[in-house]
């Protein structure tokens, strides 16, 4: 069973605005990240990257902090790109089931026209929450 640990929690309180990072949230089945705009009764309730993706991001001269990529949930020690459609995530009381692997971009966003890539589309996943509970930066991560 592979571990990470959340490095970063990030919501938005309106659409098309930048997330902040908070220390500490609330998943709640059916609906995603307590607070956050882009929660609600669809696939894409939480978001999901890996801090050493954003990390390698970064020394190709991006320069970009915890939430850029519109991303929920930042995770060190884990490949999430590699997890399947249908991978249970544990953390504590609260699970999370992938939904999506990457996503599409209709428009590219601030980062793609600053730095011409971004990773969210290709490196990003996907979640629904189906146990809910509280989480908090620092907590362990595991893939059931």
């Amino acid at each position: 069973m592979a571990t990470g640990e959340i490095i970063g929690i990030n919501i938005s309180e309106r659409r098309g605005t930048q997330k902040k990072e908070i220390p500490e949230v609330d998943l709640v089945k059916g609906f995603g990240l307590a607070d956050d705009a882009h929660g609600g009764n669809w696939h894409r309730q939480v978001s999901l990257l890996s801090f050493e993706k954003i990390t390698e991001f970064n020394e190709r001269g991006a320069r970009v902090g915890n939430g850029a990529f519109g991303e929920n949930i930042i995770v060190s020690g884990i490949d999430l790109r590699r997890l399947p459609v249908g991978t249970k995530i544990q953390i504590g009381d609260a699970s999370l089931v992938v939904t999506q692997i990457g996503k599409e971009c209709h428009k590219h966003c601030q980062i793609y026209a600053r730095v011409g890539d971004c990773i969210m589309p290709r490196e990003g996943i996907f979640a629904v929450v189906v146990d809910e509970g509280h989480i908090k930066k620092g907590d362990t991560l595991e893939v059931v």
